[in-house]
């Protein structure tokens, strides 16, 4: 057979797509940008001087000596939004990494086995989907005495994961009916290898899509439950928490140095995240391929 007349792989898809889209391929060099840029600045940066600030340099405007100028701690405000930044994408990260593996295992085995497995594991997921998950990770955050980042992360996963198993369940509903899944149960392949080995990978441009997008989705929640006092624990360095600075008309008038650059810079992620999901779902789409 000749090689050159072989369907391309899914990720060489993915690629084309993207670098066909300029705003995408843009978005996706300037998010990489950020994210290693901000990682490796964080880790040169002393967090406890960086926290500590002086009274003495309270609500300073930028300036050769402050480059983003201070907050009402006296604290330098390109050294909290590194470090927040950071803090931001590490919850993002994270949330969307351990609720994609969860969602991912049980969208797979609800939708391989089927039948009873299927019914009963979609009546418990109908269930967690009706609870109102902002409100309910609010009352736990609430209620966690002493939480900590890594309470926030486990309780953001526990709403996190529904989505991509309805996602995943669908598609292996589909794929269990095919030949090659046939084929392999006939040779007696155990249903463990043919998920992982053979359904799994034929997932993985649906899996690709939802990876982004939901961990753009993350960072917002996470931004959005601190900027409203509920999100990573007082103190922690958050966009988020940079942002609530605007919560004062003082400061949203005529302190914008203290918010405007988490506002910029989240938006600048969002749209990085968001025009890399787009081209990836396009690519996904099994119409759209070029083969």
């Amino acid at each position: 057979m000749n090689v050159s007349n072989s369907p391309p792989s899914a990720f060489r898809t993915m690629w084309r797509e993207i670098y066909k889209d300029k705003i995408a391929f843009i978005g996706l060099i300037l998010f990489c940008a950020i994210m290693i840029s901000t990682f490796i600045i964080a880790a040169a940066l002393d967090e406890d001087t960086v926290l500590d600030g002086h009274l003495a340099n309270r609500n300073l405007a930028p300036s050769a000596q402050f480059i983003l100028g201070t907050d009402e701690g006296g604290r330098g405000m390109i050294g909290m939004l590194i470090l927040g930044a950071r803090n931001s994408l590490l919850v993002g990260f994270t949330v969307t990494i351990l609720s994609k593996i969860i969602g991912i295992s049980i969208g797979l085995v609800s939708g391989f086995y089927g039948g009873h497995t299927d019914n009963a594991i979609m009546r418990v997921m109908d269930t967690w989907l009706m609870l109102p998950s902002l409100m309910c990770i609010i009352v736990f955050i609430t209620v966690i005495p002493n939480y900590t980042v890594v309470h926030f992360v486990l309780v953001m996963t526990a709403f996190s994961w529904m989505g991509t198993a309805r996602i995943i369940r669908a598609m292996a509903l589909a794929q269990r009916n095919l030949d090659y899944v046939s084929a392999s149960k006939t040779l007696g392949t155990r249903n463990i290898v043919i998920m992982l080995r053979e359904v799994l990978p034929n997932l993985v441009p649906v899996i690709t899509v939802n990876l982004t997008l939901s961990l753009a989705a993350n960072i917002g929640i996470e931004t959005g439950l601190t900027f409203l006092g509920f999100g990573l624990p007082f103190g922690t360095p958050s966009l988020g928490a940079l942002l609530s600075h605007a919560l004062a008309p003082y400061n949203l008038q005529f302190r914008m140095w203290q918010w405007l650059p988490a506002a910029l810079l989240i938006f600048i992620l969002m749209l990085c995240i968001y025009s890399v999901g787009q081209a990836l779902s396009r690519a996904a789409d099994v119409r759209q391929r070029k083969v």
